[in-house]
């Protein structure tokens, strides 16, 4: 069958199945939901009824040769690339296969350190070996931006036997650097360009938005489309071109995904990707309005900063991402997470994240223009309410590591658990990291500073959610034994 970007494969085999009233002697046990009436009551018979498993007629995931393959070759069609994968442990198993599919144990590659745990986890279990580039620092918001051209040649030239660089496109609140550039670079020096483009997914479909990994010549991107592009949470997409070897990439999937990949996800992906390809334009304009009037208005109440292209500045911050409703906060004496835990608390609106001096509300065309105004007006009385002197605030959001063993050295060693203070100087033989966002403040191997303390008490004081060390209570930390 020759299928267009107005079919949805997966989607019409799933209905095409559901028609058929197939009689199931196969998992799962809940029978289309008939074993299971709580579960059919809250999500509904029609949701069970396609929670299936894999079987000749939908196609298998881990070897697809019908269906799932002509999804894939739809969305590799929308993403500019020459193949695409259905994903359904999450961006997180996207990112991991990049890595793993262009670097083995021993292997060099160069990243931000402002990167996602997933990432350093990906260390953690092949054994390649991180070169960070320390990313731009905006000392008036206190956030990590993007990486500097010069610093990337500089650090391409100290090692030149990586294979690859990775890069954020855009960070969480909104930044890119100059992929473009960053992928000649790379080219011309023989390693692979990946891309986390969690946050980006939108960049496919829109105008006046960054350039995406794939238009850039990048060689594999990891895209989160349960994000931005409107499929189910956990749903992604991994997408490569050039030299990169399709059959190689899905065997490394394999590695770690799912064989009982859920048909839920898969046609949340496959019905996503025809809605952004039919109606992406209008869909990242009508986000970007709102977006760009709540930035306004918020600019309006004094004390906030709601920040946009104007950081812009030709490196660090090369582009910037104007659907993302990237917030600082510090100005009015409250931490972002002060105001992450006021906005849920006290006026039930639920932010993605708020860090020590920033909120991000991701805006969508899914919002409607009266939450727009309730989100403006919750924060104007915050401010009024709570608001106080800017005394006693920390005013960083990255601080340079020294790395003294590699993640998948420390994270593996003999350990001993001391005192978060008893810390200092030590190696740390585990993450700490504010969730969200999920960027370690501290990853397996880096030597621990005061300053990690005091920002990781901090955080803890402010009611940041830590995650990461074996002791949930982030009292104690485990350490390397020297």
């Amino acid at each position: 069958m020759n299928y267009t970007q107005q079919n949805t494969p997966i989607h019409e085999a799933l209905l095409k199945h559901k028609k058929n009233r197939v009689v199931p002697f196969d998992v799962p046990g809940h029978k289309g939901g008939r074993g299971n009436p709580e579960l059919t009551e809250f999500l509904g018979m029609d949701c069970l009824k396609v929670d299936v498993n894999s079987m000749k007629p939908l196609d298998n995931l881990i070897h697809p040769v019908s269906v799932i393959k002509a999804a894939e070759e739809l969305a590799a069609e929308a993403f500019h690339a020459d193949a695409a994968f259905f994903m359904v442990n999450g961006t997180t198993s996207a990112v991991q296969a990049m890595i793993m599919s262009t670097c083995k144990a021993g292997d060099k590659i160069i990243m931000p350190r402002n990167v996602h745990r997933s990432s350093i986890n990906a260390l953690v279990v092949c054994g390649a070996i991180p070169v960070y580039v320390n990313p731009g620092v905006n000392h008036e918001l206190g956030i990590p931006l993007g990486m500097s051209v010069n610093d990337i040649k500089t650090t391409m030239d100290a090692n030149p036997d990586a294979k690859a660089i990775l890069v954020n496109n855009p960070t969480y609140y909104g930044v890119c650097s100059n992929l473009k550039e960053i992928v000649t670079l790379a080219h011309e020096n023989g390693m692979y360009v990946l891309v986390d483009e969690a946050h980006g997914a939108h960049f496919y479909f829109g105008e006046e938005l960054p350039i995406s990994a794939m238009d850039a010549g990048a060689d594999m991107a990891a895209v989160s489309m349960h994000k931005t592009g409107g499929s189910l949470t956990q749903s992604s997409f991994l997408v490569c071109k050039n030299s990169i070897d399709p059959g190689y990439v899905r065997q490394i999937i394999n590695l770690t995904q799912t064989t009982s990949g859920s048909y839920l996800l898969l046609t949340s992906l496959d019905l996503a990707r025809k809605h952004m390809v039919l109606h992406g334009k209008e869909i990242v304009a009508k986000t970007m309005y709102l977006a760009e009037y709540a930035r306004t208005e918020i600019n309006k109440l004094g004390g906030y900063y709601a920040y946009s292209s104007e950081i812009i500045n030709g490196d660090t911050v090369y582009d910037f991402d104007r659907t993302k409703l990237s917030i600082h906060t510090s100005n009015i004496g409250l931490a972002g997470v002060e105001v992450y835990d006021l906005l849920r608390d006290e006026y039930d609106i639920q932010i993605e994240f708020g860090d020590i001096g920033n909120i991000l509300a991701m805006v969508t065309a899914g919002d409607r223009q009266f939450e727009i105004e309730r989100l403006i007006s919750a924060l104007s009385e915050i401010k009024r309410l709570y608001g106080k002197e800017k005394v006693g605030m920390l005013n960083h959001e990255y601080i340079d590591p020294v790395v003294e063993l590699t993640p998948q050295a420390a994270f593996y060693s003999p350990k001993k658990s001391v005192a978060l203070e008893d810390g200092i100087g030590h190696i740390a033989g585990e993450f700490v990291m504010c969730y969200p966002p999920g960027i370690p403040i501290l990853a397996p191997g880096e030597r621990i500073s005061k300053d990690i303390i005091d920002y990781i008490k901090y955080a803890k004081d402010k009611g940041s959610v830590l995650t990461g060390p074996k002791d949930m209570k982030v009292e104690f930390i485990n350490v390397v034994e020297e």
